[in-house]
């Protein structure tokens, strides 16, 4: 079968209902599922994070674009002269409290023309930074679908066991019945209807352990979907499982698509860049300078220029390499490329322990689908016993005894096969989630 066109309506469509005291309202795990996504704080800190990415990756980021500069200076003096002048030409200057003012107003230009081919360099490393934030809010979905599909599962296995204990439950209160009629009668002992009594409140007490496990599970099933923790709900108890999956498409697929796999990818792209980047910082800058002033004075001193304004425009280029700065780029550089290398055993390691994970999973899955066979025969024999013990106790042929473990061995039978159903259930949604299959 072709895993890529499973949709997440293809895992189950259940109902369920939100307040017991209003008209029922059906909800899918689908519907689950958009409430999660919606709701949960991981999806919209991911999201938060992916437009961060978004925004550095601009032009003016990677350095394609000028950057201009203004400024404006406004400076104030209060000064005191006592001046003499030579030959007398004038009388002396003796001033107190003299107020002088001037400005300067001005724009700088840089625009760098050429610096190694970094600002490209740049460009495509906050492409890439960009697609990795991408990358990383599909994983964080990923792991959320299935999160959410695995505890909507656990909560249909609660229910099942619930059922079946209840079950349990009505037998012991038929056999305690008929202990006590024959008991009353003079045909049963007395140590058969307290036995039965026993067995009685004993079946009652799991059914109320297995009752509070049901609840503690859709509290923490509303919990993931950040609502009200107390929302009831009922679920339809069935387990339906997809047709087999086939090991190797699963492992394909996840060599190609699984989201980690590809983040470690990105981040390797993005190591290569980075030793780009340093490497182009070897080679000259080349920049376009320009520059506009415009300045005025406004002097109180009485000598000099008494007011007066001036504007000056310049431009030019200027070239600058790094010669020597202590062989730190030279460390920075092979440091990049060492942690490129990481980055390539990462991925490397990630890929081995993700086939690992998925042959892992798989034997889980095929284990699971086995003892789903072998348990429904076994619990289709054990009801025939029910019947046959119960008719054979009645007629008093079958001790009270043979009847209990009758009804045990049903129990059983039925709490293996509920759980083998959700152990290949939770075994076939981490194969999807690993095969990158979710979305």
């Amino acid at each position: 079968m072709k895993i890529s066109g499973l949709s997440i309506s293809l895992l189950v469509a259940f109902s369920v209902s939100i307040f017991p005291s209003q008209a029922q309202k059906n909800l899918s795990l689908e519907d689950a599922i958009q409430q999660g996504l919606q709701n949960h704080y991981s999806i919209q800190v991911a999201k938060k994070r992916e437009k961060q990415a978004l925004n550095d990756n601009t032009l003016g980021n990677a350095g394609f674009l000028p950057t201009i500069t203004g400024n404006f200076n406004k400076n104030y003096t209060v000064s005191g002269l006592n001046q003499e002048f030579f030959g007398g030409i004038r009388a002396p200057l003796v001033q107190s409290g003299v107020n002088s003012n001037s400005s300067n107003t001005g724009l700088a230009m840089v625009w760098t023309l050429y610096d190694g081919k970094g600002m490209f360099i740049l460009r495509d490393r906050f492409k890439e930074l960009q697609n990795l934030g991408a990358k990383q809010t599909e994983a964080t979905i990923e792991n959320l679908i299935a999160l959410i599909s695995s505890s909507y599962y656990d909560i249909i296995r609660q229910d099942l066991r619930v059922n079946n204990f209840r079950k349990g439950l009505e037998i012991s209160n038929d056999r305690l019945k008929l202990a006590k009629d024959r008991f009353e009668v003079g045909q049963g002992s007395k140590v058969d209807f307290y036995s039965a009594q026993v067995d009685y409140n004993e079946d009652k007490a799991l059914l109320l352990a297995q009752e509070q496990s049901f609840l503690s599970t859709k509290i923490n099933f509303n919990t993931l979907l950040v609502r009200d923790h107390m929302v009831d709900f009922d679920v339809v108890s069935t387990i339906e499982l997809l047709p087999k999956l086939k090991l190797e498409e699963l492992k394909a697929q996840a060599l190609q698509q699984n989201p980690n796999l590809i983040t470690a990818l990105l981040n390797k792209k993005v190591a290569d860049l980075d030793i780009k980047n340093l490497q182009s910082q070897q080679q000259p800058v080349i920049d376009l300078l320009a520059g506009y002033n415009y300045n005025t004075v406004n002097n109180g001193a009485g000598f000099g220029v008494s007011k007066g304004s001036s504007d000056v425009m310049n431009y030019g280029i200027r070239a600058s390499i790094n010669i020597f700065d202590g062989s730190n780029q030279k460390r920075r550089i092979q440091n990049a490329k060492i942690n490129a290398e990481i980055a390539d055993l990462q991925v490397a390691d990630l890929k081995n322990t993700l086939v690992s994970n998925i042959e892992k999973a798989y034997v889980n899955y095929e284990n699971a689908l086995n003892l789903i066979n072998l348990e429904t025969e076994n619990y289709g024999i054990a009801k025939q016993n029910i019947d046959i013990a119960f008719d054979r106790f009645k007629v008093g042929i079958a001790t009270s005894y043979e009847l209990r473990e009758v009804q045990r061995n049903a129990v059983a039978a039925e709490t293996r096969l509920i759980e083998a159903k959700f152990a290949a259930k939770t075994a076939e949604i981490e194969l999807i989630r690993l095969s990158g299959n979710l979305l």
